[in-house]
């Protein structure tokens, strides 16, 4: 029998030759991929040997995905179980749900538009959303950042691939030096003002650990030098800290907690008063948020964040734990390890997700 990795290879390219053919020779807007069953359980199978353990990550959407970018036309993959009516065994979902999340993906892929956005808040200033990640290279030798930046109330987006960043020795977590830091901010300005043709009034940027003094001041440098004055640098990550309610269900969703004025605890999933119940399987865990560079009272930090975890169109969930910026930021860089160095990646979120 082949090996896992054989076996990936040889399914990527069976999927790749069709859909080049599609995008090469069929006016199509959205190229929907279904996986057997069998092939399904084939590509993630596990050999009874470990002759795979040390090899290159390997993962069949993801490298399909990378594989067809250059074609242009995003892919939507499916498994065969997931399009039939018999709900199965083990599933977390009934099939509607799956009804309502497949085809609003579809909508989102094919249009290339957004089936929902924040609400627009005219007497605000005109914001533009930044996620920063970071994600390993396949073999795990380097690290680099992603960037997810949402233009605007209106959910237009675009994405960029940052380069290989360091490691800090004394907690491993991943930052960028003060160069790194300006020339990312500054493309993503770049790429906004291409799009809409006007620099935004005010700058978020969200990253999924602590802000470094050497970020901030790359991030500083880029601002000034695009003229641009209100900012606000927020640090996502996770906390201990638990919250508990009188009753018997956990804190209601959009629940926070002031550390002082620049920290505090968010709960961005929880138990929802239109429910009258907690509509998770798990107990919820709250989110650390840290603002820095701090232009905005920290309530209205926390009321955009709790927006931004609705505006995941792969699904219809309306209590994402974590905001869009940086989902979408961590999904890209799923997808980007795959991705050539020298090829160009596509702008466009409905090509990661």
């Amino acid at each position: 029998m082949a090996s896992r990795v054989d076996r990936i290879e040889r399914a990527v390219e069976l999927y790749y030759e069709q859909i080049r053919f599609l995008a090469e020779n069929r006016a199509v807007d959205v190229i929907v991929c279904v996986m057997p069953n069998e092939m399904f359980d084939s590509v993630t199978m596990a050999d009874n040997d470990d002759s795979d353990e040390h090899d290159l990550e390997h993962n069949f959407r993801r490298i399909l995905k990378a594989k067809s970018m250059h074609l242009g036309t995003p892919l939507q993959l499916v498994r065969e179980k997931t399009i039939l009516i018999t709900k199965f065994a083990g599933d977390q979902q009934d099939p509607a749900t799956k009804a309502w999340n497949f085809c609003t993906a579809l909508y989102y892929k094919g249009n290339r538009t957004i089936p929902w956005r924040l609400v627009e808040d005219t007497a605000k200033l005109r914001s533009c959303y930044i996620g920063i990640g970071f994600y390993k290279s396949r073999d795990g030798a380097t690290l680099s950042s992603s960037l997810a930046q949402v233009f605007d109330e209106f959910g237009h987006g675009i994405i960029l691939r940052g380069t290989p960043v360091s490691i800090d020795k004394k907690n491993r977590h991943p930052y960028l030096n003060e160069e790194q830091a300006y020339e990312l901010l500054r493309d993503a300005l770049d790429e906004y003002d291409r799009a809409l043709e006007h620099m935004p009034a005010r700058i978020v940027i969200h990253k999924s650990s602590y802000f470094r003094d050497s970020e901030r001041a790359g991030f500083l440098r880029a601002l000034d030098e695009k003229g641009i004055r209100s900012k606000d640098f927020v640090a996502i990550t996770d906390t201990d800290i638990r919250l508990f309610g009188d009753s018997d269900y956990p804190p209601k969703r959009g629940t926070m907690l002031t550390i002082s004025e620049t920290e505090g605890v968010l709960y961005t999933r929880g138990t929802v008063d239109f429910y009258k119940t907690y509509p998770g399987m798990y107990v919820p865990n709250p989110l650390k948020i840290t603002a820095y560079e701090q232009d905005s009272s920290l309530e209205s930090l926390f009321d955009e964040i709790l927006g931004l975890t609705k505006m995941n169109w792969n699904n219809t969930q309306m209590d994402g734990r974590l905001p869009i910026t940086l989902e979408c930021a961590r999904k890209i860089g799923d997808i980007m390890k795959y991705v050539d160095p020298t090829e160009k990646p596509q702008v466009s979120y409905s090509f990661y997700m």
